[in-house]
């Protein structure tokens, strides 16, 4: 019971499919298009196809053997001797020395990666984030204070040009008004 319930599920499932995909659509005899026949024609077009062609027939073989060796369980079957394993760890005996010698020096070096120094470096990098953004705020003050300082040093240097000429006009209207009153200046 519970078999035939599943099937007609899966026959309702299949119909609301197809009227997704074919709509109203309608084969040549009238009826609803069906898509399992459609892949059952398709399907014997190719294997027809397949059986008349040699070439075809042997590109399925080498399909077929190409899912055979891309099989991870068929390097199962092909084994590696111990005197070739041998061989390759006696190869690669100088690389594998100095990834123990590595691994060593990490292993020692532990007790320093577990220290609270290094356990507390989010802490400390939130602090170090909060400086650095002081350390930008006061970066920007600096700068609007040097621009201040420029400004005022130029107007600074404008004034004492401006009195600087002042004062050279004053010492020669004075110097002429002493030699046409005969006045010597006194040097």
């Amino acid at each position: 019971m519970d078999k035939k319930l599943e099937t007609d599920n899966l026959e309702t499932r299949l119909q609301a499919l197809e009227s997704r995909i074919y709509g109203e659509r309608r084969n040549k005899s009238g009826k609803p298009a069906k898509c399992g026949e459609a892949l059952a024609r398709v399907q014997i077009g190719l294997s027809s196809t397949a059986n008349k062609r040699e070439r075809v027939k042997i590109l399925h073989k080498k399909i077929e053997d190409l899912l055979k060796y891309l099989d991870p369980q068929f390097t199962d079957h092909i084994t590696v001797p111990d005197a070739m394993k041998l061989e390759f760890i006696l190869a690669e005996e100088d690389f594998l020395l100095s990834q123990a010698a590595l691994l060593q020096q990490v292993s020692n070096l532990q007790p320093l990666l577990d220290s609270t120094y290094i356990r507390d470096v989010p802490e400390h990098a939130t602090k170090l984030q909060r400086l650095s953004q002081i350390h930008i705020k006061e970066q920007d003050q600096t700068e609007a204070q040097s621009q201040e300082v420029k400004k005022l040093f130029e107007e600074y240097n404008k004034m004492m040009f401006l009195l600087s000429k002042q004062f050279t006009q004053w010492d020669e209207t004075l110097r002429k008004l002493e030699e046409a009153k005969g006045i010597r200046p006194v040097e």
